[in-house]
């Protein structure tokens, strides 16, 4: 049998780098063998556009029962099962965003979303992703202090009307009141036809699934999410909506934004909703919350800028804004020292996206791994050495 050696060598460096690597990018994790072993299991090898019990090949038994059981767990992950319904078909959180849109939006629709540089994510109406060049995007921020400004939704819901309003971010640290912006719409449209209410949830799905940040379910229409990040799950996409939009949901994913599906991804999905089943899972969520926030403490004590002050999730934001570096320098710094961190907008940036004036730090992996709440703070402080040295 031939053998790739030049692959072997690039996934045998990719090896010694995670293993010697401090892993702090928010929105990674490290999903267990056994969701990785269905990732490269035999499912790959079968075609099966369309959904359960309605494709258009052949040979598809089996393959119906894992995705309906991969339905049926996402489902009670998040105590939904009553009220909504999941397409766990999307390739990715990105790909889920888009076939969200397209269930209940067209081209030059209204949308609201948060800003990219106050926290929100590139799909959320980016003008260089195909959010921002398809629906016309408006936007709403964050206050003096890098909270949402609920405020200013509903502002934007009463000059704009948007057809869907979408709550979610890639890069803020508090927790979103889901059931505040209900709210806030019901009394903005109590006397006409509402937007759809849908909620990106991929970064903070685990903490939802454990009890520890409020659930989107009961207010959304729809809800993304990724399955990796705080989920520990292999990358990928998810989509939950009520009853009422299956089939709207379900049209734009297959046919209309993507073909057959990645079953053995599916097959992957379900064995790592299996895992966010187990009560060690809550415990594991638990203590990524705790380590997060004994990390940025302590960055903190040590006199440094967070945005909003704190965390109260997986990540926070380190402001840099006073300290004479950008982003990009503290992160290639850290990469040199074996950390591994991302540059990141913070709200009223001044720098560009390739330079920014923060950094974005997540504590799910490493807590994956095993690390405590004072391993981040010796981290906190490994990483003020490298700031010092930056600024020397």
């Amino acid at each position: 049998m031939m053998v790739d050696k030049e692959v072997l060598e690039i996934l045998e460096a990719e090896k010694q780098r995670q293993a010697n690597t401090i892993e702090l990018i928010a929105s990674e994790n490290f999903c267990s063998d056994e969701v990785r072993e269905m990732a490269g299991s035999i499912f790959c090898n079968k075609y099966t556009e369309g959904y359960p019990n309605h494709r258009y090949y052949g040979g598809c038994e089996n393959y119906d029962k894992l995705e309906s059981l991969c339905q049926q767990r996402w489902l009670k992950v998040f105590n939904a099962e009553q009220d909504y319904c999941c397409n766990v078909q999307p390739h990715s959180g990105s790909q889920a965003n888009f076939a969200a849109y397209m269930s209940v939006c067209r081209p030059k629709d209204v949308i609201l979303a948060m800003s990219l540089d106050n926290g929100g994510h590139l799909t959320h109406g980016s003008k260089v992703n195909f959010s921002g060049k398809i629906y016309d995007f408006v936007f709403y921020g964050v206050d003096e202090n890098g909270f949402i400004d609920y405020e200013d939704i509903r502002r934007k819901l009463t000059n704009y009307d948007p057809k869907l309003i979408v709550v979610g971010a890639s890069a803020y640290s508090r927790e979103i009141d889901f059931k505040k912006i209900y709210e806030i719409i019901g009394e903005v449209y109590s006397n006409s036809a509402r937007p759809y209410y849908m909620v990106d949830m991929a970064h903070i799905a685990g903490l939802v699934a454990a009890g520890c940040h409020q659930s989107p379910f009961g207010y959304a229409d729809i809800i993304t999410t990724t399955t990796h990040k705080t989920l520990r799950n292999m990358r990928g996409g998810l989509i939950f909506c009520k009853k009422e939009l299956k089939k709207k949901v379900d049209s734009a994913v297959f046919p209309g934004s993507q073909g057959g599906s990645l079953m053995n991804m599916i097959a992957a999905k379900t064995v790592g909703a299996f895992e966010c089943l187990q009560p060690d899972y809550k415990d594991y969520i638990h203590k990524v919350v705790s380590n997060t926030a004994a990390m940025c403490d302590e960055f903190l004590k040590m006199g440094y800028k967070v945005v909003t002050g704190g965390t109260d999730n997986h990540l926070f934001l380190l402001d840099l804004s006073d300290l004479g570096i950008s982003g990009r320098q503290l992160q290639d710094a850290c990469d040199r020292d074996g950390i591994t961190l991302n540059k990141n907008c913070i709200p009223g940036e001044t720098k560009g996206p390739f330079e920014t004036s923060g950094v974005r730090i997540g504590c799910a992996a490493e807590t994956t791994r095993g690390k405590t709440e004072e391993d981040f703070r010796e981290i906190a402080h490994r990483i003020d050495g490298i700031i010092k040295n930056l600024k020397n």
